[in-house]
């Protein structure tokens, strides 16, 4: 037995010294990507187009964009999801059983919605299936038949997610951030979903899905040539339409840091978002610091709001950060579902990690394992053709240079703490956030009150109620 025990501490020992001698492989120089240009061409209606030869598959895929500006539905909110349901149930061309029918003889994949398509096939089909497309984008049979078996399902939807926290946060959220009557923050309802007709539909479609802001991607073992030809024959009769542009005024951030409260008695955990609106574009000098600092606060398994929550204090399975980036406004929001009972110890931590990003440089190796990780997933991307047409369409839809993505490593491999440090003071808007939280009144009201930060009530669609009413509320 005295033999054993001896073997098993010899073991441990050994194993333990293994563990203390292994050490992690250093990084090598980064690699260098061979980013390839599109060849582009525009259709007198204003469809751009952008064709990337890639002969090593005989594979083509198709990507059409609409990029148009926020639209606020209002009274008929939903009519954007209902013609993204619709297209692609058939199109005057051709029936919806016929094109399913010869879409499987193919083996090819086409989708639809409001704001574009995608396809995708053997290149032997590629004119083919490109027709397809067409005939589904320019030429959709709605009907009051389909329309009906959407709309039935889009109420059920909102009628499950009825008492659903998560849902509930997600469009309190957007209300409280950007407003009811601003595109980013309005919100679907029955009674919008029965506003919405068949010409609603019809309108909105003639209105909205237009040339003059569309961008269609190819790539892949094509001739440009040969499919240029195709693309005027098949897209040059699309009508441009001049849509109007609508401005609606910019959500502004509340004026200091403040709970919003939304009582949900029958939620099991309670939702916390902290939220404050940022205007970051892809072309800004500090796009990619704020990036990088968002992915550190809560992008990653190991983020400091993981590591926090999950980790060291076990009250959720998960938080997150996210942050909106284009040409329009968006926010920034760091999430998580929490136990009931740590509802006001999380908040503390919520407000602690986001400070620490404003006052305290992260460290060197962070820093670099971070960097290392945005590097590889970039590099990792460029087998998908669906990457490589969002490229090209960042490119040209957000105004980047030429040579951003040719420039993207060593653009991210130049970032350094005090840049993340900046960019997180610049867009992590702590002093001027909401921390929006749903949850049982009852259970968590009683701490949020001790930790000494205004809170206001709201009812489970964003309107202001106030403590008395949020029984009645609900």
């Amino acid at each position: 037995m005295k033999t054993y025990s001896l073997l098993f501490i010899l073991l441990l020992f050994t194993a333990t010294m293994q563990a203390q001698d292994y050490k992690q492989p250093k990084q090598g120089k980064p690699p260098v990507v061979n980013v390839k240009k599109p060849q582009i061409f525009s259709l007198s209606n204003g469809l751009k187009v952008m064709v990337v030869e890639d002969h090593k598959l005989p594979r083509v895929t198709f990507n059409l964009t609409i990029d148009n500006p926020p639209y606020a539905e209002k009274d008929k909110k939903g009519v954007d999801d209902l013609t993204s349901s619709l297209m692609g149930n058939g199109s005057v061309k051709i029936s919806k059983d016929d094109f399913n029918e010869e879409l499987d003889f193919l083996g090819a994949n086409v989708n639809f919605n409001s704001h574009g398509a995608y396809a995708n096939s053997l290149s032997k089909y590629a004119g083919r299936v490109l027709e397809l497309m067409s005939f589904g984008t320019l030429y959709p049979n709605f009907s009051q038949e389909e329309l009906d078996k959407e709309k039935a399902k889009m109420r059920e939807s909102l009628k499950s997610q009825e008492k659903s926290a998560p849902a509930i946060s997600n469009r309190v959220v957007d209300v409280l951030s950007f407003g009811k009557e601003h595109p980013m923050g309005e919100y679907i309802t029955l009674q919008t979903i029965d506003n919405v007709s068949l010409a609603d539909i019809q309108h909105y479609y003639n209105a909205y899905f237009v040339p003059e802001n569309a961008y269609l991607v190819i790539i892949g073992d094509v001739k440009f040539n040969e499919v240029k030809k195709s693309v005027e024959t098949l897209f040059g009769k699309w009508q441009k339409r001049n849509t109007t542009v609508a401005s609606y005024p910019e959500p502004a951030n509340v004026g200091a840091l403040e709970i919003n409260f939304v009582n949900v008695p029958t939620a099991s955990q309670t939702e916390i978002s902290v939220v404050n609106t940022v205007h970051l574009k892809m072309n800004a000098p500090d796009f990619f610091p704020a990036v990088i600092a968002t992915h550190i606060l809560g992008g990653g398994y190991n983020s400091n709001l993981n590591m926090n929550l999950r980790e060291a204090n076990g009250w959720t399975y998960g938080a997150n950060s996210s942050m909106g980036v284009g040409k329009y406004i968006d926010k920034l929001r760091s999430s998580s579902s929490v136990r009931v009972n740590a509802t006001d110890s999380a908040v503390v931590e919520f407000v602690k990690e986001i400070k620490k990003m404003r006052t305290e440089k992260v460290s060197d190796q962070l820093l670099t394992d971070v960097k290392a990780g945005f590097i590889g997933r970039f590099v990792m991307n460029f087998e998908k053709p669906q990457s490589i047409a969002r490229y090209a369409l960042n490119t040209e839809i957000e105004e980047l240079p030429k040579d951003f993505y040719e420039n993207y490593i060593k653009t991210i491999t130049a970032v350094t703490a005090d840049d993340v440090l900046k960019a997180a003071n610049k867009y992590f808007l702590i002093d001027n956030s909401r921390i929006i939280i749903i949850g049982n009144a009852e259970v968590v009201l009683p701490g949020l009150k001790k930790l000494n930060i205004p809170i206001h009530y709201f009812d489970k669609f964003g309107s202001p109620i106030t403590e008395a009413q949020l029984q009645v509320a609900q």
